[in-house]
């Protein structure tokens, strides 16, 4: 079903590693003309070297999600370049584990910022456009943290994951007839997010991780979600490992 995704223009946060990296490669590979954005952009330099390297087609983009603005200026860019959007995959996210009772604002303050603010700002940025051509597909990267609540330690993670999963079913009610929107949920997959905990809970994160599966398996599940048909909607895929009970 290739066909489903040759073409396609497809933006991916948090495109310099882990599960972005992975699916900008896949799409690419599928015949995807793949933008990846992310703040380190010798990291996303080496990504599109290796795609083109294979014969796709890439662009990297310096980009703090965070940045209302920039992402606005990334989608015009963007669109500038290839001619469209179609495709906005929500990716980039941290995850710092630590008990509430420590009260660390700060990074409350980043995981809001990132993984909530972030998504709600590149729907933002793409939805209108998406909405005008009458056509898009809006992926947000949530987690089985979004289903049932990661605790102790993983509390206000799961509130700002909780609320991904809301933020793509509420959307999904409000554009669906124009606008495909999915919700990815992962479990423990291999990628950097593991290294955003610090503290006394860096080593259990750690050992919980030893169970991850590729993020090339994430990868796979987004393509088939952007490979169904225009009338199918992929509305959410949960994916964790075989040996994972949360």
């Amino acid at each position: 079903m290739t066909k489903g995704i040759e073409g396609k223009v497809v933006l991916i946060t948090g495109g310099s590693s882990g599960i972005g990296a992975e699916t900008a490669r896949l799409l690419a590979e599928r015949g995807a003309k793949v933008a990846i954005a992310a703040r380190r952009k010798d990291k996303l330099d080496e990504v599109v070297a290796q795609i083109a390297e294979n014969g796709g087609t890439a662009r990297a983009y310096a980009l703090d999600v965070t940045d209302k603005s920039a992402v606005q200026s990334v989608v015009a860019a963007i669109v500038a370049d290839f001619g469209r959007l179609d495709v906005l995959i929500n990716n980039a996210g941290l995850m710092p584990i630590r008990p509430m009772a420590e009260v660390n604002t700060d990074e409350w303050d980043q995981m809001i910022d990132v993984n909530l603010k972030g998504t709600l700002y590149g729907i933002a940025a793409a939805l209108p456009g998406f909405l005008e051509q009458g056509s898009g597909h809006i992926i947000n990267l949530s987690s089985v943290a979004g289903i049932k609540v990661f605790a102790p330690g993983g509390t206000v993670y799961s509130g700002t994951k909780f609320a991904v999963s809301a933020i793509s079913e509420g959307l999904r009610h409000e554009v669906g007839e124009k606008v495909r929107v999915t919700s990815i949920e992962p479990g423990a997959v291999e990628s950097d997010l593991k290294f955003t905990t610090s503290g006394a809970a860096a080593k259990t994160v750690l050992d919980f991780y030893k169970q991850a599966i590729p993020a090339a398996s994430v990868a796979r599940a987004i393509a088939f979600a952007v490979e169904q048909p225009d009338d199918v909607d992929v509305n959410a895929i949960v994916i964790r490992p075989t040996a994972q009970q949360f």
